[in-house]
């Protein structure tokens, strides 16, 4: 069956083959291999195309800066095997994405922590590597074959200075703490089962690009909630890094959790 996404030649590509998509790239399965190329369908535009051949020359760019074998903050990154022109072959991750696997599975609270612990130690690498990922969401998540969680999407990330203060630096309203906000997002989904978007324009003007964090009254109770006060300090600015996210993870007892106190606004 065919797709609206067409190959470099202008040929269709066969739906079969494609395992995701996105608003810039389309994700195929090749031989074993993830292999994420620009998106194009019949009516783009050549401008629109190199729009999208860019995004992924700057996501390549991205992996990598982050694949490093020597520290394992890079093991929570999907792998990427190599880079052409207009593509990037990644590791394919046969047990998908986070997202879909929450909706046919409840993962236990041991298995939820192993997830917080890998999450946040791969983000603070990333941060490290002064990268800002920007869309931290469920779906953005692969799991591996031992159910241990990826980051694998970068396409709206920002590649900074290797010399940037990532504890001050600001690209158009994304930080550090946004990251960790939309992080808290993530725990939340795990935990409840039920999916939480945050939207970081919800206010803003038509010639405002800027990412503003929400207020707390649009943002889900967690009073009750297991884990509550960890996703609330991500998202209270309670964590400023994703270090001290971390060092908090380390004091959670699964025997006595603590009580969170009641969020409204």
């Amino acid at each position: 069956m065919p797709s609206p996404f067409l190959d470099k030649q202008g040929n269709s590509i066969p739906q079969e083959n494609i395992i995701g998509s996105g608003n810039t790239a389309v994700v195929l399965l090749q031989n074993g291999v993830a292999v994420k190329t620009p998106v194009r369908y019949v009516w783009s535009s050549d401008s629109d195309v190199q729009v999208n051949v860019q995004s992924v020359r700057r996501e390549q760019d991205i992996y990598l800066r982050l694949q490093s074998p020597r520290d394992d903050g890079s093991s929570g990154i999907v792998r990427c095997i190599g880079v052409s022109t207009e593509a990037i072959q990644l590791a394919y991750m046969a047990n998908g994405d986070l997202r879909a696997y929450l909706t046919k599975n409840r993962p236990s609270p041991q298995l939820q922590l192993a997830w917080f612990y890998q999450m946040s130690r791969t983000l603070a690498f990333i941060h490290e590597r002064c990268v800002l990922v920007a869309d931290i969401a469920s779906r953005n998540f692969l799991l591996d074959s031992a159910l241990s969680l990826k980051f694998c999407d970068f396409a709206e990330a920002s590649l900074l200075p290797l010399d940037s203060n990532m504890e001050t630096v600001d690209d158009n309203g994304f930080t550090t703490r946004i990251d960790i906000g939309l992080l808290g997002a993530v725990m939340y989904e795990i935990v409840t089962g039920n999916e939480c978007e945050i939207d970081l324009f919800k206010d803003n003007s038509p010639t405002d690009g800027r990412a503003y964090w929400p207020e707390r009254r649009h943002l889900p109770i967690t009073q009750d909630v297991p884990f509550g006060w960890i996703i609330e300090g991500c998202w209270d600015g309670t964590f400023c890094t994703a270090h001290h996210l971390l060092r908090a993870l380390d004091s959670v007892d699964l025997l006595c959790p603590p009580i969170t106190p009641s969020r409204t606004a």
